[in-house]
This record gives structure tokens, C-alpha cells and sequence, in this order.
């Protein structure tokens, strides 16, 4: 759902991370960029909506008033979507996505574009 509402809503560089094994705070972190306040703060709103009509639970939102970054948490996903120049600032990519390569301890960035579950939703698979 998450996923799909971002790609209707002309989100830009969508990404999901799996966190599972990484944090206990939630199962995926969903990152996204809009190309103003304007767009970010209607695809945070929506998004709370439809966790509220969809699942019957109320999503916690943070950030609206600016909307240079928003933060949605809706249980086992959180949703950041931010303006582009305030998402390259924080690059919360490379602190969440990355993997150790077998004896070498260097980061690398996982394929964050095929990390994707069921449950957030596919725009591959738009109807």
C-alpha cells in the first residue's frame, strides 16, 4: 500500500529497507522524495489515511508543518519522505542499507530497489 500510494503520487527514488536484524523499531523503512513541501506533505497525509480506512489504525506523523521531511509510522513500516536536497543532506540510505562484505568489514549498499515485501505494496504491479 505504502509503495503503490508513493508511485500514484509521482514520488521520486523510492526505496524500501528491510530492518528486520537491525533495529526492533519496525520491519521496513520506505524512503521517498517529493519535489516540494507542497507534494511532500500530500503524499504523508495520504499515506496516514489510508493506514487509518485500510488497516483501522492511525499512522503517527511528524514534520508537516515545514515539510522538508516527513516522518510516518505506521507500525511495522516508517515512511520518510522527504524534499531531495534535505534527503541527500541526512542520506539516511547509507545509515540504514548497507551490508558488510564476507571478510573485508567495507559497507556496501544492498539492492534497495528489489527490497521490496508484499505488504507495502509493488508500483511494479500497478493495475
Amino acid at each position: 500500500m505504502v509503495m503503490q500510494s508513493l508511485d500514484d503520487d509521482q514520488a521520486v527514488e523510492i526505496i524500501s529497507i528491510p530492518l528486520a536484524g537491525k533495529t526492533s523499531i519496525a520491519d521496513y523503512m520506505v524512503i521517498a522524495s517529493g519535489k516540494s513541501g507542497r507534494q511532500v506533505a500530500s503524499m504523508a497525509m495520504k499515506i496516514a489515511e489510508k493506514c487509518k480506512t485500510e488497516f483501522g489504525r492511525s499512522a503517527r506523523v511528524q514534520g508537516l508543518p515545514t515539510a522538508d521531511w516527513v516522518l510516518i509510522d505506521a507500525g511495522d513500516v516508517i515512511v520518510h519522505i522527504f524534499r531531495p536536497e534535505v534527503r541527500q543532506f541526512y542520506n539516511l540510505e547509507r545509515m540504514w542499507a548497507f551490508d558488510t562484505e564476507p571478510n573485508k568489514g567495507e559497507p556496501r549498499m544492498g539492492d534497495l530497489r528489489e527490497a521490496r515485501d508484499p505488504a507495502l505494496g509493488d508500483p511494479r504491479k500497478a493495475g
